[in-house]
């Protein structure tokens, strides 16, 4: 459900069971502006749906300018993916460190809710600049003191974490980290990117 190579699982990529169609139900028609795969892709996952990854193109998939996709904001994609990622992977966790105390890192954490945003243990990062920060303060918070999350270098932090940086980005440089710590994919870590 957290593709490390694309913003999210779009439909012409996967196929069912007609059996686990029939069991999930039909797509969501709500009309413009419904993301109605990723709805149906994440009620497949919660009546026991798998996915598998194939690591080769398999298809080639055209947009063109009145395509029903350029309804459905990026926003309303993201805060799906977070719900998704908060019911699904965070409920579970005690606490997790956020990989990259950039743009996208902050702005999952700000999106987290309360509980999940106390359970953020620290940032890490390769950059020095945000290292030598040292902490995050979420500013736009209405907690009184404001939040604030330690930013570590990587080889510091502890898992289990939550990537937000894309693969195939950093010429092989965040797969090598990764490899490095002896992680595996769907237990230590998830990408969210």
């Amino acid at each position: 459900a957290y593709t490390s190579h694309g913003p999210t699982v779009v439909m012409p990529t996967w196929f069912c069971s007609r059996k686990l169609f029939l069991k999930v139900g039909l797509f969501d028609e709500g009309g413009k502006g419904v993301p109605e795969d990723l709805l149906f892709f994440y009620q497949l996952l919660r009546q026991g749906g798998h996915p598998f990854r194939v690591d080769q193109g398999l298809l080639v998939y055209r947009y063109h300018e009145r395509a029903a996709t350029h309804s459905v904001t990026e926003e309303t994609i993201w805060k799906l993916r977070v719900d998704f990622l908060q019911e699904r992977v965070l409920s579970q966790w005690e606490n997790f460190t956020i990989w990259n105390a950039g743009k996208q890192g902050r702005k999952l954490y700000r999106c987290l809710s309360l509980t999940n945003q106390k359970k953020v243990k620290a940032f890490c990062d390769v950059d020095e600049n945000k290292i030598r920060k040292s902490f995050y303060t979420y500013q736009e918070s209405k907690q009184r003191p404001k939040p604030t999350v330690p930013i570590l270098h990587y080889k510091e932090a502890t898992g289990p974490f939550i990537i937000c940086v894309k693969l195939d980005m950093t010429g092989g440089v965040l797969e090598e980290n990764l490899n490095s710590l002896q992680l595996k994919e769907g237990t230590d870590y998830f990408h969210f990117n």
